[in-house]
């Protein structure tokens, strides 16, 4: 908690000394974290939470006498804890305002006390408290920065004394308290580390947490917070369409405490103005009011809201104070117009006139409807506008934006570099300056000449690429591209080539127009013109608007045409060499282009699957790996997976597999991962002999991009069980067991996932078990990552079929573990844990013991069938059969509502639900009056009708559940008149015993209830 506290925690500066959490949403999440932790605390850990702190935790807390009931004793305003350590001094006494606690029981009663203060309490008791370990362990355990040994101190402890049992207990604290800072941490990295880009959510998050901050009285911060429009697109957006294709999400109206009203214009625009992290900083640099009073406000307890990129802010002049919001088109215009007025009043006498600087217009920076960039500083009092940008695009066009997951965000947020001083400069700089001169002013030989001088330098240093931009060089470039010299054409693009691997240049020559020009140069019949162009492009299209604007412009129809000029030979003459340079380039290019979905598709139009199946065959390694990093690219996409099986690609990739390339062979082992989800790939594989290279790159474990592709090739292959088999005779899992620690998370779910596939065949989980591969998938089951724990839930659960692998996965607690992934907000991760946790409890010693020791466990999933997801809902019912066979732990869930809950999913139509749900309801009908009752919930007319499904695991599960429901009069009743009885009377010669004695049972109730009918009406 203590380094968590001090690294992730935001805490602003005070003249005093004693600063204040900021309100952020980092910080509101470290909060509601650290909540739960103490919440739970004291039902996880008895035993710790007794342990007194060294010195309490004191804080000022809003806590009144009237707060707190039983177990203290209340004298006036002074409330003391009838709990008390080994001298008699109370765990807790309260002497308003102020509050010690002396252990982790009473911060746990103190926060369930608060009720609806739980934050503000959180909250207080660590801004007096900011290092909470040290007062609870003791100054030798304070955080520190640097190697942490304090586990160490605690082992000469054990060593010099002989208090062996509270050294344990402070063991246990300790690392408890250790394992809550990695938690805090991580998620903290992971809220700070997953940026995204500006959305209508996360707008109206903002806005609500603004929101918060108007009240009435001198205690406000704010006084209103409105949207100009009440109307809500369906997107999120509340601006007209035709703005919204300008990325523009909404206009705001801020009325701060202290100054006039501030209009906001929420945009995606990519505009140089001042730069301001949030609103809340916007208002804090306006409004001192604001700034003032923001820390004093407590957190709300709200949803957090998205991480947020830096925000542009524009200011400029409303035309008057009080003047209405006007149309969007005028406003907008206005801003610009008004603009305009100021930078000519702030002319010196009118005459001087200020020149933009080339650094900034070659950027293409300025504002579209102005080319200069400069603003002067308002003079007047006039009420100002406020306008927020952000540099995403998320809104344009139908054909703006449909990117894969593998889209790169890394040119749209890159800063922009600028050089403070001239003074250090390099002389690069200034001879780079003069070339450019040279190139604006002089005829074709000196233009040339300056081309070949400015290629000397070393343009793969960030200085020189940087130095050609400021000085305008790369808008003479990309000039010179227009031109019908052939020779400056080359010299031009073999400069842009080069410096373009550069983030800034690439979104520079974006800007600029570049990518259209090279576009049209691949239509050149000029060899080294078209090669220079498509590799300029693929450096380019690194980000998504450059994608857009090369398929927009034609440039995937001419770059799938460049492959068509390959030929197959390996022996080439020099013409032969610059074909095959042409066609490595266009790959190039169609790699780069691919990671958009909408280019996948394009690619495929264009008819570049069957040149890309032809250049896969190249003898050239060069070829290849351009080749397959495209086809492994677009194999996300199930028609590219089609397209692989039919064209005979697996071959290739297979054969390239066994090649010295380890980027070759990665690319190859990536394109198998994503195309066996297919089971003819699968089988594909296998005849081709696949699978042993597959096992054999297991080796390179150095290289974690190969180790990557080739367990996820692995992973997938393991679907099939002939693969499984060919695996265990090339000991692939024994490879496997070995690569479960010390490895980035991207391997670990691969190999964990083929470890769960491989499970399913008894042998191999014996051979899991003899690796010592238990402990380790047990460990992993701590983790966050939600396709890990999907994955590795499913691996422990195939273990526990084995009862040697399940007595070992109890002693580790893996059981715990599983349930407590049931509170995972991951429908797939609880799933998955409860389909786990079905094999655990029909194998486990005593298992109706163990269930019942999970303090709230049968309650928890017993309210997962209120879950939306069908999955969750088949796995949940499934574990409860399994639950219900203990009869305690039936009564307690029968407690908790099982029965309505189970009467009210069986109108569901989805079979595998159906036969879950049904072995639910059989089995929990054991029970009391259960039975009645799930016939007045009305769960029996439904259940006949699972006896028409064409699956027959359902049919047994129905007639079971039917045979315990027949043993109430009145459902009997229920059943006969919605026909049961013929659909039963076909089951009873069926060769499923078990259907067979379940139908007959059903059917035999139903004929005594109608023989002690007739009895009783006749005599």
């Amino acid at each position: 908690m203590g380094v968590a506290l001090t690294r992730a925690a935001q805490w602003t500066t005070a003249s005093s000394g004693t600063g204040k959490l900021e309100i952020t949403p980092v910080n509101e999440s470290l909060l509601k974290e650290i909540l739960e932790f103490v919440e739970q605390f004291s039902s996880r850990h008895p035993q710790e939470a007794k342990h007194v702190f060294k010195e309490p935790l004191q804080w000022t807390t809003s806590l009144e006498a009237s707060d707190f009931k039983t177990e203290y004793d209340i004298s006036g305003p002074t409330v003391k804890s009838q709990e008390t350590d080994r001298d008699g001094h109370p765990m807790l006494q309260l002497t308003p305002p102020s509050i010690s606690v002396h252990s982790f029981s009473q911060l746990s009663k103190i926060v369930q006390l608060a009720t609806d203060k739980k934050l503000k309490e959180v909250r207080a008791c660590l801004e007096a408290n900011r290092d909470p370990v040290a007062k609870m362990l003791g100054p030798s355990f304070a955080t520190v920065e640097g190697e942490d040994s304090s586990v160490l101190r605690l082992l000469e402890e054990v060593k010099e004394g002989d208090q062996a049992k509270e050294t344990e207990i402070k063991v246990k604290l300790i690392i408890l308290l250790q394992q809550l800072d990695t938690q805090l941490l991580s998620s903290s990295l992971k809220q700070i580390s997953q940026e995204v880009r500006l959305s209508p959510a996360a707008v109206k998050n903002d806005v609500e947490l603004l929101k918060s901050f108007c009240s009435e009285g001198e205690t406000r911060v704010l006084t209103s917070v409105q949207y100009t429009s009440d109307y809500e697109f369906t997107n999120g957006c509340r601006t007209p369409p035709w703005r919204q294709v300008h990325g523009e999400i909404c206009y705001l109206v801020i009325k701060p405490c202290d100054t006039q009203p501030l209009h906001i214009t929420c945009s995606t625009l990519e505009i140089d103005y001042d730069v301001y992290r949030d609103l809340v900083t916007l208002l804090k640099s306006k409004s001192p009011h604001f700034a003032e009073n923001i820390n004093k406000q407590d957190f709300a307890v709200q949803e957090e809201p998205p991480t947020q990129k830096v925000q542009h802010v524009e200011l400029v002049d409303a035309e008057e104070q009080g003047q209405p919001q006007r149309s969007y088109e005028h406003q907008e215009k206005n801003v610009h117009e008004k603009a305009r007025q100021q930078l000519v009043q702030n002319k010196p006498g009118g005459k001087k006139k200020l020149e933009p600087s080339l650094k900034w217009k070659n950027l293409g920076l300025a504002s579209p409807y102005e080319p200069s960039p400069y603003y002067g500083k308002n003079s007047s009092n006039k009420q100002r506008e406020t306008t927020v940008h952000r540099y995403f695009k998320t809104f344009g066009g139908a054909d703006d934006f449909s990117e894969s997951s593998s889209e790169s965000e890394e040119d749209e947020e890159q800063p922009e570099r600028r050089t403070e001083s001239n003074t250090d400069l390099p002389s690069e700089y200034w001879q780079i300056q003069k070339l450019v001169k040279y190139l604006k002013g002089g005829n074709q030989t000196a233009t040339v000449i300056a081309l070949c001088s400015m290629r000397d330098f070393n343009l793969a240093q960030e200085t020189c690429q940087l130095a050609i931009r400021d000085v305008g060089g790369l808008e003479v470039l990309i000039n010179l591209l227009d031109t019908e010299e052939i020779k400056c054409k080359i010299g031009s693009l073999k400069i842009l080539k080069e410096i373009s691997r550069n983030s800034q240049i690439r979104r520079a020559i974006a800007d600029l127009g570049g990518l259209q020009t090279m576009v049209k140069i691949l239509d050149s019949p000029d060899k080294d013109l078209k090669y220079l162009a498509a590799e300029t492009i693929a450096n380019v299209a690194k980000f998504r608007r450059a994608r857009r604007t090369v398929r927009q412009h034609g440039g995937i129809k001419r770059l799938v045409k460049l492959l068509d000029c390959v030929p197959d030979s390996a022996a080439l003459t020099e013409e032969q060499e610059k074909d095959v340079e042409v066609a490595r380039c266009g790959a190039l290019a169609l790699w780069s282009c691919s990671k958009s979905t909408r280019n996948k598709e394009a690619i495929r139009k264009a008819g570049g699957i069957p040149l890309l199946a032809r250049l896969l065959k190249s003898p050239h390694e060069n070829m290849l790996i351009p080749v397959v990093g495209t086809l492994q690219e677009c194999a996300s996409e199930r028609s590219y997976r089609i397209a692989i099986q039919m064209e005979g690609m697996i071959e290739d990739l297979v054969k390239n597999l066994n090649c010295d390339n380890h980027e070759l062979q990665m690319h190859c082992a990536s394109a198998i991962f994503k195309c066996a989800e297919d089971k003819r790939t699968r089988d594909l594989v296998r005849q081709c002999e696949g699978l042993q290279p597959l096992v054999t790159l297991l080796s390179q474990a150095d290289n974690k991009q190969l180790l990557a592709a080739t367990t996820g090739a692995i992973w997938k292959c393991s679907i099939s069980m002939e693969n499984v088999a060919k695996f265990q005779d090339y000991k692939a899992l024994e490879t496997l067991v070995g690569l479960l620690t010390d490895q980035p998370e991207e391997v670990l779910v691969n190999v964990v996932g083929a470890l769960g596939e491989g499970a399913q065949k008894p042998a191999n989980r014996a051979t899991i078990r003899k690796c010592g591969g238990i402990q380790p998938l047990v460990n992993l089951l701590t983790g966050t990552n939600q396709a890990l724990l999907v994955n590795v839930t499913k691996a422990v659960g195939a273990c526990a079929t084995e009862l040697e692998n399940m007595t070992i996965i109890d002693r580790l607690d893996g059981v715990r573990l599983l349930w407590s992934l049931l509170k995972n907000p991951n429908p797939d991760v609880q799933a998955s844990a409860a389909w786990a946790i079905c094999p655990c409890i029909e194998n486990a010693k005593d298992s109706g013991e163990m269930v019942r020791s999970f303090v709230g466990g049968l309650e928890l999933i017993v309210n997962l069938l209120k879950s939306t997801n069908k999955e969750v809902l088949a796995s949940v019912c499934a574990a409860i059969a399994k639950i219900a066979k203990d009869e305690e732990n039936l009564a307690v869930i029968t407690d908790h509502g099982v029965v309505p809950m189970l009467a009210k999913l069986t109108n569901t139509t989805d079979d595998k639900l159906r036969r879950h749900l049904a072995e639910a309801i059989a089995r929990c009908c054991m029970w009391g009056s259960n039975r009645v009752l799930f016939g007045e919930a009305g769960a029996v007319a439904p259940l006949v009708r699972y006896l028409k499904s064409k699956d027959t695991s359902v049919h047994q599960a129905t007639a079971q559940a039917l045979f315990q429901l027949s043993k109430d009069p009145n459902n009997c009743i229920t059943m006969h008149d919605n026909g049961v009885v013929k659909l039963l009377l076909g089951m009873m010669g069926s060769t499923d015993e078990v259907l067979q004695e379940a139908a007959a049972g059903c059917v035999a109730n139903i004929r005594r209830l109608a023989l002690a009918n007739e009895k009783a009406r006749y005599g």
